[in-house]
């Protein structure tokens, strides 16, 4: 039985993947879709909602031209909290248009729920939380430390033959 190979975490994983299919902006757009009423707030929230991004753009689809004129004042302190959470590279301006908002953005999504178990004791439950560590999504992060814990016990038993085949 071959020893145990060093895992690369998945967010280095993620991240290069994302970064080879051209998807680093999507996800963020994603990201910040789940997140926008935590980010901006609810009175901004109930009011606009982040439509895309696009060539680091962000493009706000607001409710009616009042918001749209208040969004150019609050365009400055905006764009500095999302380069904050997300990454000055991410978005670098933002567009605002006039239009309907959908109707899942006006009340914030309820989280995921997992079923929190915790990595298996031991040395390899610092690796797991070593490599799972920068994955942003709690949901997700637990998702891949049970996925990580159950492939470290697997792979620690013994192979066993089939005992069905007969030599």
């Amino acid at each position: 039985m071959a020893g145990l190979r060093t895992l690369d975490s998945f967010g280095n994983i993620l991240s290069g993947l994302s970064k080879r299919l051209g998807l680093e902006s999507r996800l963020v757009e994603l990201r910040l879709q789940r997140r926008w009423h935590e980010l901006v707030g609810e009175p901004m929230a109930s009011h606009t909602w982040p439509a895309q991004i696009r060539f680091k753009k962000l493009y706000l689809v607001v409710r009616n031209s009042v918001w749209l004129q208040q969004l150019t004042f609050l365009k400055p302190t905006l764009l500095t909290k999302l380069q904050a959470e997300f990454g000055s590279e991410c978005v670098t301006d933002i567009a605002g248009r006039v239009g309907e908002l959908p109707a899942d953005s006006e009340a914030p999504s309820a989280p995921l729920t997992t079923n929190p178990g915790s990595p298996q004791p031991g040395e390899s439950s610092v690796e797991v939380l070593s490599h799972t560590a920068v994955i942003q999504d709690p949901a997700l992060r637990e998702h891949f430390r049970k996925v990580i814990s159950a492939y470290l016990v697997r792979a620690q038993l013994p192979q066993v033959k089939n005992p069905s085949r007969v030599p």
